[in-house]
């Protein structure tokens, strides 16, 4: 582990190891199989990219973006490290000579599609080669369980059939209890350590709003915590997403579309901006993010609710990588629920899978439906323990809970007394009173609950529906109808009592300024916002020079720990984390020019 902890230092730059790494990338080096279950951001990479230069021969990563390939081998490259890859991009000549290459042993590490590597081909390559081990990235990809589901992930088990000497390292950021079972399972891992770091993020502050006007209360959000920064806004559709692309776009927001529907050139375009400059939104459906590994994303939102707990957390982790401060921000109401039940019935998937998407969502319902600490029912959906977080919305702002019991069987008894056939709409018309034309054609104007709410307002109603289905009492059908639960009856009988959360006000705002002004009002030093501005401008130069994302040449943090403390000579920025020997070599005289003009100026 020395010559480990010696890799860490001299190519990533970094100090020391974090959490589990040393025990798993020790595991793995000395030919172990592993699965590593590690949040987004914590430094999953490093458990196969070391153990993979201490081993003799190429170590093959399976990796099934693009995108992810793409940075991660040029963040290698930028370390000194002999990586690369085979996917589409390349042309003929190029993917020829990249595969001689690896038979001749010219690579560290080489990171291929799961489609190509179980090719006839590609598994001769394989033998031709000298192999160091197999890390599986996204490894949730192989679960049916799981809210990625990719086919070929499942073909992957002929590694272990094929070449069952090489060790094996599958890893992801979400897995509950029963994917995790399934990724053992199919890729043949059984007798693998399982390593599981813990999934808290306390760095990202989670609140769920109640949905009025979602656009604006996005607009209201963005614009009171995140103005000018980079963030990721989900929509369920492609449709929703082009149109909330140009709305903010036509308020002031630099904001892009992301979907299958948009052809390749133009995502690679969108994808490109979003990753290279500072302050771009991009709105997208779930096919963006997986692998995207920009660190300073400051916030993820949602307009339409999620399939699950896993997409969500899945979704929400790619804000803050970086440590510092972010927000995962979703606006949710009764429709999400019914809409998504609809998308599970109208599925051609089996019963048994139907069920447990049901499960799932009823879980994701819960979590935005509690009165308690969001973090806590997160972490305890993964099986981990945890105590109230103080920096979600519930925490920060606690909802009151209220007894909601006579309205409950007020709303249960409207949904038996029209045959539970209608959505909740027409309900809350029967129990508020209102006199419509449904009412009257269905002659739910006669019936006993007609007005027997009109004490409470619509939004109170669709609130107490909302969370009689979050409870159980309730479900929506295919249609939207509600219908009743067999644990209705229990309430309608008064053997029951409920108890419901009220709206709480909007949360607290977090007080900071941009990221940048919290960083120079920290420091005592008036040069270190000029020198952090010709850092930054410096890196972006580089960046376009060298043809990769800004935080592929030096991550903020790093950029930050220069201005705070500018280094003198090269021992100095030796030091500093994230600057490598390569690095080093490849970037020290200049940071020190950059600083010693930027004292020079100061001092003049």
């Amino acid at each position: 582990m020395a010559n480990a902890l010696t890799l860490l230092k001299e190519v990533f730059g970094y100090p020391a190891f974090r959490g589990a790494q040393a025990d798993i990338i020790e595991h793995v080096a000395t030919g172990g199989d592993a699965l590593v279950l590690m949040p987004t951001g914590g430094g999953k990479s490093l458990c196969f990219q070391i153990p993979a230069l201490l081993r003799d021969g190429c170590a093959v990563v399976v990796s099934p973006l693009i995108a992810l390939m793409q940075d991660q081998v040029a963040a290698l490259r930028e370390a000194g490290v002999n990586a690369a890859l085979l996917n589409s991009s390349l042309d003929a000549q190029e993917a020829a000579r990249t595969e001689r290459d690896f038979v001749a042993g010219k690579f560290d590490l080489l990171y291929v599609a799961p489609e190509r590597l179980v090719t006839p081909r590609f598994l001769e390559l394989l033998r031709r080669a000298r192999l160091s081990l197999f890390a599986i990235d996204e490894a949730h990809c192989v679960s049916q369980w799981g809210h990625d589901f990719r086919p070929e992930y499942i073909q992957l088990s002929i590694l272990h059939e094929q070449f069952p000497e090489v060790p094996r390292i599958a890893l992801t950021a979400t897995a509950d209890e029963l994917t995790r079972a399934e990724i053992l399972s199919r890729l043949q891992l059984e007798a693998a350590r399982v390593f599981i770091s813990s999934f808290d993020r306390p760095n990202i502050r989670y609140a769920i709003a109640e949905k009025n006007s979602a656009r604006d209360q996005l607009l209201a959000f963005m614009r009171a915590e995140h103005a000018g920064e980079a963030g990721i806004v989900y929509c369920l559709s492609r449709r929703k997403v082009d149109e909330t692309a140009a709305w903010l776009t036509a308020q002031g927001i630099p904001a892009l579309p992301y979907h299958a529907g948009l052809d390749q050139q133009t995502r690679a375009q969108h994808q490109a901006r979003f990753v290279n400059e500072d302050a771009v939104v991009m709105v997208a459906t779930i096919a963006f993010g997986m692998g995207i590994d920009k660190p300073d994303v400051r916030f993820v939102a949602h307009l339409d609710l999620p399939k699950s707990i896993e997409a969500y957390y899945q979704e929400t982790g790619r804000a803050g990588r970086d440590g510092l401060p972010a927000d995962a921000w979703m606006a949710y109401g009764l429709g999400d629920v019914v809409q998504q039940r609809r998308m599970i019935d109208e599925s051609e998937a089996d019963e048994t899978f139907k069920r447990v998407s049901y499960r799932k969502l009823e879980a994701l319902v819960g979590l935005a439906e509690t009165a308690g600490c969001r973090r806590v029912l997160l972490l305890t959906y993964f099986g981990e323990e945890s105590t109230p977080c103080g920096n979600c919305d519930n925490c920060i702002t606690p909802p009151r809970v209220w007894d909601g019991t006579e309205a409950a069987q007020k709303a249960l008894s409207c949904v038996y007394r029209t045959n539970q056939r209608f959505g909740a709409g027409h309900l809350i018309d029967v129990l508020r009173g209102n006199d419509t034309e449904r009412t009257q054609r269905f002659g739910h104007d006669q019936i006993k609950t007609f007005g027997s709410g009109s004490d409470r307002g619509d939004k109170q109603w669709r609130a107490v529906f909302r969370q009689l289905i979050a409870l159980g009492y309730l479900e929506a059908n295919e249609h939207g109808a509600l219908q009743l639960t067999d644990a209705a009856r229990g309430v309608l009988k008064g053997e029951v009592s409920v108890s419901f959360r009220e709206e709480a006000e909007t949360p607290r705002k977090r007080e900071r300024g941009g990221k940048k002004a919290a960083f120079i009002d920290s420091l005592n030093n008036p040069a270190a916002g000029p020198l952090l501005d010709a850092l930054r401008a410096w890196r972006a130069a580089t960046a376009r020079e060298h043809n990769v994302p800004a935080y592929v040449v030096f991550h903020d943090s790093t950029l930050e720990a220069i201005a705070a403390n500018p280094p003198r000579s090269l021992d100095d920025l030796r030091g500093i984390s994230g600057i490598g020997a390569k690095k080093l070599e490849r970037y020290g005289e200049a940071l020190l020019n950059l600083a010693t003009n930027s004292n020079e100026q100061s001092f003049n």
